[in-house]
């Protein structure tokens, strides 16, 4: 089965990697966001991993004005 690459911009969920790469965060800031509130609803949890949805994490950026 072939592996097909989305694009960051078209991704539902991102991985604290991929979302400190675009939003411009580092990764211990997002993990303490996590940490601090870990029912934010654009968290989400599959096992141990870690995922932020894209578009409500932009809506949140976007609702606070500093982090």
């Amino acid at each position: 089965m072939k592996k097909i690459e989305v694009p960051i911009s078209e991704k539902f969920c991102l991985t604290i990697e991929e979302s400190a790469a675009y939003f411009g965060i580092g990764e211990n800031k997002l993990r303490a966001l996590v940490s601090n509130d870990p029912y934010a609803d654009y968290i989400l949890k599959i096992g141990k991993k870690t995922l932020i949805k894209r578009v409500l994490f932009e809506n949140y950026i976007n609702s606070v004005d500093s982090i």
